[in-house]
């Protein structure tokens, strides 16, 4: 077995294996990585796109003002140099002198103004704009290496969005005179990241090569050509002929499958995405249901073997249980709580105390990993609750939640690749959410004051009170995280980050 594991919480890079002979043009011959990517590219302006596909390939075309070490959470310097907060609400941005465009021209604080100012504009229509606009009022030029941030509001997340969401954009990129166009960056994007677009046929293939003039660490590998191929059977032949090098979203048993052939290497990292159930705790959906127990909370907690489905069914061995309503490397995901091993004879204990010593039925939703998804429901049932699993599309999953119509569902939450508590506990425990359904107001009262306070040591002590009261009560069932599979030719090193996020300019050639 030639499978590579990254450890959870380092960064290691991985690939090996015997070389096999690759189509003519293919990888370091020609220093081309050709990568495969199954959902559709169409618009390569991140700034209205959201998918993993366009996060990934952003880090290659563009960049932001600081990043994010994906190795310890840090925040780095990007094209900013420094930054000062002058008072609650101003933040003055220092840029670097040396940073261009891959048209040539030079950056300024005008073109950084003009791309926050535009994203906030509600003419702009940006996907960043919600993010953005929930802390940014206007950016404004100080000189022109230095941009003055004056705040709506406090936001403890100011610097991190700005490390991972907005991509710069020359001055004026969206205006031709009076007319606004929105999609002026989506074909013909100028970026300033470490490579640029040289060719970009929609839909089919978008090819890339290095920028001579990137003001960071230049990438090793010369030219990077990415292929939408929907099919991933025709992504496992293309490897196989060595059409492609590098393919991603694998599922385990073709990854497993694929790994035995000479030439071609498993990898497996660690993703930020959790899974677990939320259970109608509050009694929203039935006011007077079974889940309005702790007991009964706490007997699904210890009915469900996290570990097997972990192992088995999530991938590569990079998958692990988790007890924490939140992701563990995240910023504010305390450790120390309640935790519930598998223990069905101690399940069927705490159902019995609730008066429930022949279970009792329950609707259970769910919208993906069906194979997760039976598996949970076999433990269930193995300690006397009666399943009805609905396994329906997601779509059909948030009417029903909205509709205040589900007592318990399987979800999933990857936070955007922000190593930080504050995503996953604002969208799953605000007052105004339907995933909230604990009822617990003082668990929402921690959320919310974590995010009006930048100090991070009173941050962290919220969610470390709200995230031990969710474990306590067991509204949850924490599952497992997610593992980050790969497919690599053995003649390429590609490095696996903590956040799960693939970073093809960081490969190179062994």
């Amino acid at each position: 077995m030639k499978t590579k594991l990254s450890k959870p919480l380092g960064c290691i890079i991985l690939a090996s294996g015997l070389a096999f002979g690759h189509a003519a043009g293919a990888g370091p011959q020609d220093d081309t990585l050709r990568a495969a990517m199954s959902g559709e590219i169409l618009n390569l302006d991140y700034l209205y796109t959201t998918r993993r596909e366009y996060i990934i390939l952003a880090q290659m075309t563009d960049a932001t003002l600081f990043t994010m070490n994906p190795a310890n959470q840090q925040i780095e310097p990007g094209v900013a140099s420094s930054y000062e907060f002058v008072d609650d609400m101003t933040i003055d941005v220092q840029l670097r002198k040396d940073v261009r465009f891959h048209d040539g021209s030079s950056l300024t604080a005008a073109d950084v103004a003009y791309t926050y100012n535009w994203i906030i504009d509600p003419n702009s229509e940006s996907h960043a704009q919600a993010l953005i606009s929930r802390w940014l009022d206007h950016a404004e030029v100080l000189d022109e290496h230095t941009v003055r941030f004056h705040l709506a509001a406090i936001n403890p997340l100011i610097i991190r969005d700005m490390a991972q969401r907005v991509m710069l954009r020359k001055d004026g990129s969206y205006h031709q005179g009076d007319q606004v166009d929105h999609e002026a960056m989506a074909l013909n994007l100028n970026g300033v990241g470490p490579y640029r677009v040289v060719r970009f046929n929609p839909g089919v293939e978008l090819v890339l090569e290095r920028f001579d003039d990137f003001f960071g660490d230049a990438p090793e590998i010369g030219n990077i050509v990415v292929r939408n191929i929907p099919d991933m059977g025709t992504q496992q032949a293309e490897l196989m002929s060595g059409g492609i090098n590098w393919m991603f979203n694998v599922p385990l048993d073709v990854a497993r499958s694929l790994d035995a052939r000479p030439g071609i290497d498993h990898l497996a990292g660690p993703d930020l995405r959790v899974s677990f159930i939320v259970l109608d705790a509050g009694g929203v959906a039935q006011p007077d249901g079974p889940l309005t127990d702790l007991r009964v909370r706490q007997a699904m907690n210890h009915a469900i073997n996290k570990p097997e489905i972990a192992e088995f069914l999530m991938g590569g061995g990079a998958s692990e249980p988790i007890y924490s309503a939140c992701h563990p490397v995240q910023f504010g995901c305390t450790q120390d709580v309640q935790r519930y091993e598998y223990d069905p004879d101690r399940a069927r204990e705490l159902l019995a105390e609730a008066g429930y010593p022949d279970g009792f039925s329950l609707d259970l939703w769910a919208y993906r990993e069906r194979p997760k998804a039976e598996a949970v429901m076999a433990d269930l049932e193995a300690v006397g609750i009666d399943i009805n699993l609905r396994y329906v599309q997601l779509e059909t999953l948030n009417q029903a939640r909205a509709s205040q119509d589900i007592a318990a569902y399987i979800g999933t939450w990857g936070s955007s690749g922000v190593a930080d508590t504050a995503l996953i506990a604002r969208v799953h425990f605000s007052d105004t959410s339907d995933r909230h359904l604990s009822g617990d107001e003082e668990v929402v009262e921690w959320v919310l004051s974590a995010e009006q306070t930048a100090d991070q040591e009173l941050r962290f002590d919220y969610y470390q009170q709200a995230i031990a009261r969710i474990a306590e009560q067991a509204y949850w069932v924490p599952l497992v995280s997610y593992s980050a599979d790969y497919l690599v030719t053995s003649d390429l090193e590609f490095p696996l980050d903590d956040d799960g996020v693939p970073r093809l300019q960081n490969a190179r050639w062994k």
